[in-house]
């Protein structure tokens, strides 16, 4: 009798306990949404767009498609470049859509927008493809994180790393509005706080159909290193008509201070060939960038750009940490996502930090000469590693969840 009522007391007690896990276990409307907000027709659709899209349904079809037993969904937003229709649709989702998550949204204008209503939701977001760093700086917030790279980490980053590797003398080619002015002075900075020199710059204004004398007048300084402080298209033009200038053939290097594989696919290598860059991904890094990257091509008929892969390393992070958490709580998920470093396809000796920054290795690449490339995407060759660290520089004082 006596073990007949132990045992009974035995089964009700693991009942208990299987029903106390279940409580805990709580997903708000018994869906998880995530919302890829992006450019899919613009000029950041072919870096971000569909192939952002495409990442983030790889990633959750690679979870099981569902989290603590409920099912994962996504749902597609294009923003067209503007911040009134980006915060239109992330306040649509959030409210009424019931999205969990928002991801991707290029260019910081509409990203700062995003983040200002996420906040006042008390919903996440995770920025891949915006830049600025007062995302974990001045802005910084519990409810959004970046992911990927911010403009300290392009310009710092590589300037340290070209002007270790002998690039002591710079002239800019800068983007004249906020963007560019960023990627000059924190690359300036670097260069001369390790011995370098700035000899001077030019600024063109964003989409100058003609730079020829801009790129002549960079030319002419005999810097080592013209660094371009600029986005597309300036960017991409500026490397077209140093090409066509001879730049690289006179023995002067361009460091391109944003420039995706994207980019140099579209230059293509003769073009392209020798210019600097730093990126946090490159996909025939190693067998685990060539794996995931492989299948990404077969739907894409691309590779990826490394917002891309970034958009599923952070969804896979995201909805780990839902499965750990046993919730979709936003803090609690959040919080979760910070304890356990972040090492996959994408991320080498990642972690995300208290600012909400996700830092993480990069490396300096230099794009082949024709004769170099072997296969289709065999652009780049890897110079150095450029430790998370030192790339992306300690959390700022403006930010007040970094730790004083």
């Amino acid at each position: 009798m006596f073990a007949r009522n132990l045992s009974r007391l035995g089964v009700l007690a693991a009942a208990a306990m299987l029903a106390s896990t279940a409580a805990l276990a709580q997903v708000s409307d018994d869906l998880v949404k995530i919302g890829v907000l992006t450019d899919m027709n613009g000029p950041a659709a072919t870096p971000t767009g569909q192939g952002s899209v495409t990442s983030a349904q790889m990633a959750i079809d690679d979870f099981g498609g569902k989290v603590l037993g409920k099912p994962i969904s996504i749902i597609v937003g294009d923003h067209q470049l503007k911040p009134d229709i980006g915060g239109g649709i992330a306040r649509r989702w959030y409210d009424v859509d019931q999205v969990d998550l928002i991801v991707d949204v290029p260019v910081s204008a509409v990203g700062l927008a995003v983040q200002n209503i996420a906040n006042d939701k008390k919903k996440l977001f995770i920025t891949h493809s915006t830049l600025a760093a007062d995302f974990h700086g001045k802005f910084c917030s519990p409810y959004a994180m970046q992911w990927v790279i911010d403009t300290r980490s392009l310009a710092a980053g590589t300037a340290q790393a070209v002007v270790k590797r002998g690039g002591d003398s710079w002239f800019f080619i800068t983007d004249d509005y906020a963007f560019g002015h960023a990627l000059e002075r924190d690359a300036s900075t670097v260069v001369t706080a390790n011995g370098g020199k700035v000899l001077g710059s030019v600024r063109p204004p964003l989409a100058t159909p003609d730079l020829s004398s801009f790129v002549l007048q960079a030319q002419a300084s005999k810097a080592k290193i013209i660094g371009i402080a600029a986005g597309p298209p300036n960017n991409m033009n500026e490397i077209k008509t140093a090409a066509e200038f001879g730049v690289f053939k006179g023995g002067q290097q361009m460091a391109a201070l944003l420039a995706l594989i994207t980019d140099i696919h579209s230059l293509g290598l003769p073009a392209a060939q020798g210019l600097l860059l730093t990126t946090s991904f490159y996909w025939d890094m190693d067998d685990k960038t060539r794996e995931w990257s492989k299948r990404y091509f077969a739907k894409m008929n691309r590779m990826p750009t490394m917002w891309q892969a970034g958009v599923y390393s952070s969804v896979m992070s995201y909805l780990n940490a839902i499965k750990e958490a046993g919730t979709d709580e936003p803090l609690k998920v959040a919080a979760k996502m910070r304890e356990k470093p972040i090492e996959d396809f994408f991320s080498r000796n990642g972690k995300l930090r208290e600012d909400n920054l996700m830092v993480h290795d990069l490396w300096l690449v230099q794009v082949k000469k024709p004769e170099e490339s072997k296969y289709p995407w065999d652009y780049y060759q890897i110079l150095a590693k450029i430790p998370g660290d030192e790339a992306f520089g300690p959390p700022d004082p403006a930010c007040a969840m970094a730790k004083k």
